[in-house]
């Protein structure tokens, strides 16, 4: 239980200068229904999942661990959008000088003078007065508005801490009402807590349009913007960018990206097909199997789901009859990629039975499809768009759930085995 301040004695609650007055009730038809028109954003990754670019009036929240990238790519964004309008960053955390030399690395190019090189539409402001940073962002009047982080921003009406509860509720609804009033689009850097949670705590989400959460293992290089709420597009989508020294770069082809070190004919290695909202990705799942040294068999899982793992092993061992209750399983996501949605339950099957039995998995085969607890495979959506990503990337052969309804027409230009089972799949994976 925390105590908290709502309003110091004898102070009068400030509303921001931007609020409008009452609104009247109106019926629906009176109402304007025309689109609203989306500002262009040049990191194709980040507009896709914005939904295809910045709409004007929202507010977007971005959280993410610390040391991932968010200042970065918010740095980056504005850079590329202050090139045709006005963008005002207001950092708590940094100094000017810290951000222009993140910028100056960000935009180093040989032979280039950096005095032109740096957008003439960019406002750095370094302030934490929630107060202040509204009377300058009615002044200059920027299309987009970059707060980071919103645990630094306080209000002087209120006597608890910056990075309180009542402060950042309050700082969000005062930046809500002015993004709604003013037209200017509004993006926010939010910290996350140690349960990998936006600190607040969840007052935040419930506030702002969109949350957004960059998500990667820090001691990869890639990265994944994920939606995780937008009121103006899916929120299924995801962006995929390298770290980089020259900073967040877009990766087109992710699943290429991740099959680059594939090493073939190793057992205990498989690739699935997994959908990121309308974007498939191929992945390689391995995984590894060790007699035990101890009473209790281990199980671990990086990237995979832990339950959906113990459901898989268990299958193995009760419906396939292997031997894996004296076996330590282990099984990782190649690359720092994390995957959750039961169509990869395949292929970290095959992936532990391929190593179980020292069999490697034919390397131009990818596997697709949900293992249920009687051992039958199940249909994964969308299998034609998997199939046709993974003839793109030049594999021959796939193993999908055998279909009862012919409800969705399959892509030419690869072999597909239909398998009723979890032990047929195995069987013709592993030959």
């Amino acid at each position: 239980m925390v105590e908290e301040v709502v309003q110091a004695a004898g102070a009068e609650r400030r509303t921001s200068t931007a609020a409008t007055a009452s609104a009247k009730p109106l019926r629906l038809d009176q109402i304007s229904g025309e689109n609203v028109e989306r500002w262009e954003l040049r990191i194709e990754e980040f507009a896709r999942v914005l939904g295809g670019g910045i709409v004007p009036g929202s507010i977007v929240l971005v959280g993410g661990d610390p040391g991932i990238g968010k200042s970065t790519l918010l740095l980056q964004a504005a850079l590329e959008f202050a090139r045709d309008k006005t963008v005002l960053y207001v950092s708590g955390e940094e100094s000017g000088q810290q951000i222009k030399m993140r910028a100056k690395r960000l935009l180093v190019k040989k032979d280039v003078d950096l005095s032109t090189v740096f957008p003439q539409q960019l406002y750095l402001l370094t302030e934490t007065d929630l107060d202040a940073i509204l009377v300058h962002a009615q002044q200059i009047c920027p299309q987009l508005l970059i707060v980071d982080s919103i645990q630094t921003m306080s209000m002087n009406a209120f006597t608890s801490s910056a990075g309180s509860v009542t402060q950042v509720r309050e700082c969000a609804s005062q930046l809500r009402e002015f993004a709604k009033a003013s037209g200017i689009a509004v993006f926010l850097i939010g910290h996350v807590t140690k349960e990998g949670m936006i600190a607040g705590p969840r007052v935040l989400e419930h506030i702002v349009d969109t949350v957004l959460q960059l998500e990667g293992d820090r001691f990869q290089s890639y990265r994944v913007l994920r939606s995780m709420k937008n009121r103006f597009g899916p929120t299924s989508e995801v962006g995929v960018f390298e770290m980089r020294e020259a900073g967040m770069v877009e990766v087109s082809n992710p699943s290429e990206a991740f099959l680059a070190e594939r090493m073939e004919n190793t057992p205990g290695s498989a690739v699935a097909v997994a959908m990121e909202g309308t974007r498939p990705l191929l992945i390689e799942i391995q995984g590894l199997t060790s007699t035990t040294n101890f009473g209790n068999p281990r199980r671990t899982s990086n990237g995979v789901d832990f339950n959906r793992l113990l459901l898989v092993i268990a299958v193995l061992t009760r419906r396939n009859h292997l031997k894996l209750y004296d076996q330590d399983v282990f099984a990782n996501v190649v690359g720092g990629f994390s995957v959750d949605e039961p169509a990869a339950d395949l292929a970290v099957a095959t992936a532990i039975a391929s190593s179980l039995l020292d069999k490697p998995v034919q390397p131009d085969m990818v596997l697709i499809g949900e293992v249920g607890l009687s051992g039958e495979l199940r249909w994964a959506g969308q299998m034609a768009s998997r199939l046709k990503e993974a003839a793109k990337m030049g594999f021959k052969k796939a193993i999908i759930p055998k279909r009862i309804r012919k409800i969705e027409k399959l892509p030419d230009g690869i072999i597909v085995i239909e398998a009723r089972s979890l032990s047929d799949a195995v069987k013709s994976a592993l030959g």
